[in-house]
């Protein structure tokens, strides 16, 4: 096939200029692997003259991205916006309604609407590819939906916020509490500009929900991920960490259960010596396990203009290639909403805290664990001063809801001198 694959690029922004600049530096390559050209015939972006580094002068431009969508000279809408509503979902329906394939970058709005917008794009006849969604350059859509395809998938589990990433190894490293690397991370760029989707879980909680989807057959469903972020992790937690053997990830997993489906964005405790423990920087690794495969491991840069829009061009030399799938691995007509689990597997806990110094104290505390049913593995006392100590606390398996019952209490204590941090050890 010698048609031309044309393409209409909505948002110009480091990933929309990455794909720009492929797709100029390797026209010829990209031609002869697809069997046809990939070329670019229209963009839309808020500002148009603003200096990007590649020219646009070739293309055709719309300052409306609906518009753009349903232009007759495109085939492909690449959706590189951003944002769960707004312009970046109503050209993305626009696209789908005139009868295009939709490429994105949008977790946001996949995690939010993505099955009313898979039942829109099957029914036309059209498709939506996401990789550059999750997890950047890594190809985890893939992975799931086409090579791990015949597996019964039994978790995903894997730190897919950057940023998070970034202040967790960088609190470790250079021994600095959290608001000194929250605020170092804030001035090299790295954190969106509502700072909470960072470290808040919420943009790995949209990643985490989309492979959800794909991984277990139901419906993307992001309202059901319980998010818990990184901002209550303390120096005084990673070495403590440290000193155990362990690292603290913002880490998101999810399990299929006798429950129900089980999806959480939290900080955890994973061994040192694990390949999540072992990731440093803004990395991203993503774990499979499958009844059939056991566990894969994939790791990469999350973001960035190269990594993102190579997956981005990913998706776009599937389409010209003719490869087509359902949005989510399978057609979305047949997918129902999972019952989301009551509760979180059983699983290890640290805890810190600081109490009284003091006769006593100590076992007020204990005593609570244990009609809590909560039995301890390791206790230690140490920087006591001359009215506080601190308290650190290692339990063995014991669910999150007994774990709160007796955290409920706790909190009520007349020693508590500080509220208690409760992190889960994750079994990696």
């Amino acid at each position: 096939m010698n048609t031309p694959l044309r393409l209409g690029i909505a948002g110009l922004g480091t990933v929309g200029t990455g794909v720009v600049k492929i797709i100029r530096q390797k026209a010829n390559l990209l031609a002869t692997r697809a069997g046809r050209p990939v070329v670019i015939t229209a963009v839309s972006a808020r500002t148009r003259d603003k200096d990007r580094g590649v020219s646009l002068a070739d293309y055709a431009w719309e300052d409306d991205p609906v518009a753009l969508a349903k232009r007759d000279d495109v085939d492909v809408f690449i959706e590189l916006m951003g944002g769960s509503d707004g312009p970046a979902k109503a050209a993305t329906e626009a696209a789908i309604a005139s009868g295009k394939d939709v490429v994105t970058a949008n977790k946001a709005m996949l995690a939010h609407h993505g099955q009313a917008l898979a039942l829109a794009a099957e029914e036309a006849g059209r498709v939506i590819r996401f990789e550059a969604a999750v997890a950047g350059g890594i190809p985890v859509i893939k992975a799931l939906s086409e090579g791990l395809a015949g597996n019964d998938i039994t978790r995903v589990m894997g730190v897919m916020n950057g940023t998070c990433n970034y202040i967790l190894t960088r609190m470790l490293s250079a021994g600095l509490p959290y608001q000194t690397v929250f605020e170092e991370a804030d001035k090299l760029g790295y954190l969106e500009a509502d700072p909470t989707l960072d470290v808040g879980g919420i943009d790995a909680g949209h990643k985490l929900s989309l492979l959800s989807a794909i991984a277990f057959g139901v419906q993307v469903d992001f309202g059901a991920v319980v998010l818990e972020g990184i901002e209550k992790v303390t120096i005084e937690d990673i070495r403590h960490a440290a000193d155990m053997g362990y690292r603290i990830k913002l880490l998101g997993v999810a399990q299929m259960t006798g429950r129900g489906l089980e999806q959480r964005m939290s900080p955890c405790l994973v061994p040192a010596q694990s390949p999540l423990g072992q990731l440093e920087g803004g990395t991203n690794m993503v774990v499979l396990e499958g009844d059939n495969v056991e566990q894969i491991v994939l790791r990469g840069p999350g973001a960035g203009m190269g990594p993102t829009a190579s997956a981005v061009m990913g998706d776009v030399m599937d389409i010209a290639r003719g490869f087509r799938l359902a949005t989510f691995g399978q057609p979305a007509a047949g997918l129902a909403k999972a019952q989301a689990a009551s509760t979180a597997t059983p699983a290890r806990y640290y805890l810190r805290m600081s109490l009284d110094d003091k006769p006593g104290a100590l076992a007020k505390v204990a005593t609570l664990l244990g009609e809590a049913g909560i039995s301890i593995d390791r206790m230690r006392q140490h920087d006591h001063d001359e009215t506080s100590a601190a308290v650190l606390i290692v339990t063995h398996k014991t669910t999150r809801s007994a774990l709160d019952t007796a955290l409920s209490g706790i909190n009520k204590l007349d020693v508590l001198q500080t509220e208690p941090v409760a992190l889960r050890i994750e079994t990696v």
